[in-house]
């Protein structure tokens, strides 16, 4: 269970405050304005940003002053952060190790998750011979090898297709239920929060609203959220 309290994060003449329940294993959507915080409160998880003060906790354990590569929790960023000069086969492997030569069981266990993501048959390809949405799988692939309980989205699939990114959120939704995995997904599409999230999260000016069932929320949004949303 992740668990957020009394976080607090400033930089220059921002101030960021989240205080949330305890989040346990589900999808849960992060919307809201841009320049609200919601990428910065996805570095302060995932080890990238300090706190100004309060704490982050995974199963009762204290993780806000651990590096990243410690911490329970993979992120998958809207860029992909693919390199170049690598196969599709590499770029994987990095989750595993940066070691040039792999084992037999490691080879396996990249096609593995290759397989899962419909990438098989392109590990030898480099990231430009790949589209967009090939690229987006390649990604993913490496972030379900890392097998952390804890996966952050910061928007990795807006550049898609609406067609594309349905399957990739349905691939996350299929995933994280097999994994018990807690997602939390900064979207700006309703869509993509009314598809896949159990619960959906509003961020605004720096402040955090409490997880709202997603139905619910859209069904009767506060003032706030419906300004952002457009309606009258």
């Amino acid at each position: 269970m992740l668990e957020i309290s009394n976080l607090m994060a400033t930089n220059r003449d921002f101030t960021l405050l989240v205080d949330l329940p305890p989040l346990e294993p589900a999808i849960y959507a992060l919307i809201g304005p841009s320049g609200g915080g919601k990428s910065t409160l996805l570095a302060l998880l995932a080890g990238f940003q300090k706190l100004s003060s309060g704490q982050i906790l995974w199963s009762k354990r204290n993780i806000s002053n651990d590096p990243p590569a410690k911490r329970p929790i993979a992120i998958l960023f809207q860029e992909n952060n693919l390199f170049p000069h690598l196969s599709v086969e590499r770029n994987v492997a990095l989750a595993l190790t940066t070691q040039k030569n792999l084992s037999p069981q490691q080879k396996q266990t990249i096609n593995n998750a290759l397989d899962r993501v419909g990438l098989a048959k392109h590990a030898a390809k480099k990231p430009s011979a790949l589209s967009g949405g090939q690229q987006s799988r390649a990604a993913l692939a490496r972030v379900l090898l890392q097998d952390k309980p804890i996966l952050l989205l910061d928007e990795p699939f807006s550049a898609l297709g609406p067609a594309l990114k349905q399957d990739m959120l349905d691939l996350v939704s299929e995933i994280a239920a097999e994994k018990q995995t807690t997602v939390i997904m900064v979207t700006h599409d309703v869509l993509d929060a009314k598809r896949i999230a159990i619960k959906t999260i509003f961020m605004h000016t720096g402040f955090v609203e409490p997880p709202k069932e997603t139905a619910a929320l859209f069904s009767s949004p506060s003032e706030l959220l419906s300004a952002y949303l457009g309606k009258t």
